[in-house]
């Protein structure tokens, strides 16, 4: 027994030193937040004092000093964010996640964000060239000397900083993640492949049925895009069509799969490993399915000048929609040093700026400096056109060209894959740029790649693109003008950017470059044009003078992503708005009012009206249907006026009916395929709209449209039902529409996912002001609100001190850290923190001192 007894003792001896030993190791990897570190690479002490709202304060003695402890912060709060997105950029993840990320890097890859950003960097000025060289020396510095301990995410998955050569952070690589930002907010090569695909099965005319153009307008091509397709021979074979394949059969894959499914590869490994790898695998999937698509994705902003306010002075409000993630993408911070010099004698001006950042940038990208404050929403133009490029068949080393056949560009590329060899690619290009049918395996299910590919064009991809250079001298502005002219560097995405300042000036212009398409290109760049054509090469670039502009003439200027092309404007911008629904709203809010407060603007980013449910309602309201709880689910509609409360279970029952409806009007007329392979951000809300109000009986057929509805209702119900039980009066909108801030990876490993996740129920849809938009064709959680407002922040500019704003998560990216979650409640409610550049209180400081 005495061994026993010995056993036991020494068991719980190793489970208390264990603990002792996790203790010490959580509380390493927290950031110094006081005191004194000595830090190589410095010219002079910088101050690095967080204050009561958990807004970093960097005080430097000249702008290099700012910008290299801007990086340094970065890397203490947001090491592993960092770190991830330089692998997704550089197309490096399968050296850690094997084979469940090969197509996403080969994507990257083939876009070639790394080598253009090393062209762009290489045109920048001097000044901007060392402000990034600066930054990434804050980041090396901090991984030189490490004051705190590596967080778990390096520890699991056994990830060194920078990979076997240490390089954590290139100056290069800011412009890459600039140009990443532009992929995720700027694309629509996605809708145009889509009608590619749909025209396959659909005539031109119900085409735009399904995909109209924006309420009021006609198609932007006048082409007969069916027909052309069909003459030009460019889908595969039927009998190849027919064959299973993973992209256009992506949707039907993933309602397939199940939660712990993973790549051959990984399904020996240990069952940490199987979750992440079948995560990662998710993830990868609907990275590739939705770049080139800005679907589902959105901001508001608004400003209010000071005839329509209170205080006399403007009110200025922002809340960009971007993907929820946790850490959250942005950090807030404020950079103030004095006027410099670069290395050459070139003045750099005083820098004084707070707002949100983005890790891998070293200046302020939404905020405010002492006297003007500015805003952004995507004005997505058409800036991305895909082309097929007709392959020699005599030699398939030659695609053909206005001139003739001219050779393929081939770049090699190696992609290590972990616990495999590695993959060795060979990725082509033409005159128009990469071809994405070389990464993209859904262009493998449509097209016939023997005779055509797919090459893409895309104006963030111009070597001269100096959007960076805005970035930095925005932080430099005092006044609207000042501003304005800062963003004249701006290329992509285009922006449309609302300003003012404290002398009243209020300004909105849409910044970025946008081609300029020939007078005869019958395509305009919404579907796939012949590359051999050159009627359809671009003809050069929109002045800037000439964008959509707007002086708030009265009283208030607003974007929610609608047209912002005034009637009569000359010029085309593209097709693909967002439909006007959250526009609509909140100009119905500002003029509901002759004066405004910050107050109400406040009331307006919380607003959870959805225009688009109240278009719709009547059609659920009238079903019929004989499922068992069809009446007291139509009892619960009887008053619901489509605002999205959490709390209420009609939004539940409407977002289960629409999504019930979309699949079977549709998927009988394109395919299951088709539809799963086009269908998720994208609802196809306009089609279904316009299907309805006309009782389109060739889409509702073999049934009435109203048939259509009730049977959508009955389908409804038995999912919900079997999700949330057989009382209707029990469910609720929030629990199936979390706002979900998702970590990457360990998101999907459901012991970890409770800890690195950061979730609260939520309200609103896509088309509510408060946005809360979801996913229909996932799997896993089809309502759970993915893709929201990231950040929302109000500019008082009576008082720019009363600025607030507010984001999902906390500024911290270390997940043992109390402020990694800590805005999350607040955001989902109405809370707000202060953004002041003179705070009560600070509390914490550090001094980052250079080393002797």
């Amino acid at each position: 027994m005495a061994w026993i007894k010995k056993t036991a003792v020494g068991l719980v001896a190793a489970a208390l030193l264990a603990g002792a030993g996790a203790a010490i190791y959580v509380q390493r990897t927290f950031a110094v937040v006081d005191g004194k570190i000595t830090v190589a690479g410095l010219a002079q002490p910088v101050s690095v004092r967080r204050d009561g709202a958990d807004v970093t304060h960097i005080g430097a003695q000249s702008p290099q000093d700012a910008w290299f402890a801007m990086g340094y912060v970065h890397a203490q709060e947001r090491t592993w964010q960092l770190e991830f997105n330089r692998r997704v950029m550089h197309g490096q993840l399968s050296e850690v996640f094997g084979e469940a990320t090969l197509e996403t890097d080969k994507l990257m890859r083939s876009l070639d964000i790394l080598g253009t950003a090393r062209k762009q960097y290489a045109g920048l000025p001097l000044y901007a060239r060392e402000a990034l060289q600066a930054y990434s020396k804050g980041i090396h510095a901090f991984h030189k000397d490490r004051p705190q301990a590596l967080p778990p995410e390096f520890l699991v998955l056994g990830v060194k900083p920078g990979g076997e050569a240490g390089a954590v952070w290139e100056p290069e690589d800011s412009v890459g993640w600039a140009l990443m930002m532009a992929l995720d907010l700027g694309g629509n090569w996605g809708n145009e492949f889509a009608r590619l695909s749909v025209a396959r099965t659909l005539d031109t005319d119900r085409l735009w049925q399904l995909m109209p153009p924006y309420p009021g307008e006609p198609p932007a091509a006048s082409a007969d895009l069916a027909a052309l397709y069909r003459q030009l021979g460019v889908y595969r074979s039927d009998a190849a069509a027919a064959a299973p394949s993973a992209g256009l059969a992506r949707g039907a894959a993933l309602q397939a799969r199940k939660p712990d499914a993973a790549p051959a590869a990984e399904q020996g490994g240990n069952p940490l490993s199987r979750q992440i790898s079948a995560g990662m695998l998710a993830w990868a999937d609907e990275l590739t399915h939705n770049a080139g698509t800005s679907d589902g994705k959105g901001s508001n902003n608004w400003v209010v000048a000071g005839s329509r306010t209170e205080s006399g002075k403007p009110l200025l409000a922002n809340d960009p929609h971007l993907s929820l993630s946790a850490p959250a993408i942005w950090y807030f911070a404020r950079l103030q040093a004095p006027a410099g010099k670069a290395s050459d004698g070139s003045p750099i001006a005083a820098i004084d700026a707070m707002g949100a950042t983005l890790p891998g940038l070293p200046f302020v990208v939404l905020g405010r400096t002492a006297s003007v404050a500015w805003a952004f929403t995507n004005t997505s133009p058409d800036v991305q056109d895909l082309y097929l490029e007709q392959i020699n068949p005599a030699d398939a080393t030659q695609y053909r060209t206005p001139e003739g056949w001219a050779p393929f560009a081939v770049r090699k590329e190696t992609i290590r894959v972990k616990g495999k060899p590695d993959v060795e690619i060979a990725m082509r290009s033409t005159r128009h740029g990469p071809v994405l049918s070389d990464a993209q395996r859904s262009h493998a299910d449509v097209l016939d790649l023997k005779k055509y590919v797919l090459a893409l064009r895309w104006t963030a991809l111009e070597a001269d693109n100096q959007t960076v250079l805005a970035g930095l001298m925005v932080n430099q502005a005092t006044t609207v003008e000042d501003l304005f002219a800062a963003f004249e560097y701006h290329q992509a995405p285009m922006q449309s950017v609302l300003a003012a300042d404290v002398s009243g000036r209020i300004r909105f212009q849409a910044m970025g470059r946008v081609p300029v398409r020939a007078p005869d290109n019958d395509i305009r760049g919404v579907a796939p044009s012949p590359g051999w054509d050159a009627r359809y090469d671009w003809k050069g670039w929109l002045p800037l003078d000439q964008t959509p502009q707007d002086e708030g003439a009265k009283g208030w200027i607003a974007t929610a992503n609608q047209r912002v092309t005034p009637p009569g404007y000359p010029h085309y911008l593209a097709q693909d708005w967002v439909l006007p629904y959250r526009y609509e709203r909140i100009a119905e809010l500002i003029e509901a009012r002759p004066r405004h407060t910050a107050a109400s603007l406040q009331a307006i980013q919380l607003d959870i009206t959805s225009l688009a449910t109240r278009r719709l309602l009547p059609y659920l309201q009238q079903a019929q249907s004989s499922h068992p709880l069809a009446g007291r689910a139509q009892a619960l509609l009887k008053d619901f006026d489509g605002v999205m409360d959490a709390g209420r279970a009609a939004p539940l029952v409407f977002a289960a009916w629409a999504d019930e409806l979309a699949r079977g009007v549709i998927i009988p007329r394109i395919g299951e395929a088709r539809f799963a392979a086009t269908y998720g951000k994208r609802d196809y809300r306009a089609g279904i709209e316009g299907i309805l109000q006309r009782n389109d009986t060739w889409w509702c057929q073999p049934s009435t449209c109203a048939e259509q509805a009730g049977a959508a209702l009955g389908r409804a119900l038995d999912r919900l039902q079997a999700a949330y039980g057989a009382d209707p009066a029990a469910w609720r909108w929030g629990d199936a529409h979390p706002a979900l801030s998702a970590h990457r990876p360990f998101g999907s490993v459901a012991a970890l996912a409770r800890f690195f996740d950061v979730s609260v129920p939520s309200n609103g849809d896509g088309y509510t002001v408060n946005v809360g938009q979801y996913n229909a064709g996932e799997a896993k959680g089809p309502f759970a609100n993915r893709h929201a407002a990231s950040l929302r922040a109000i500019y008082d500019l009576a008082d720019l001190e009363k600025s607030t704003f507010i984001y999902q998560t906390g500024q911290s990216g270390l997940v043992f850290s109390p402020r990694y979650r800590d805005m999350a409640t607040a955001w989902a409610g109405a809370g707000t923190r202060l953004l002041q550049r003179q705070p009560a209180r600070f509390s914490h400081s550090l001094t980052l001192a250079p080393a002797p």
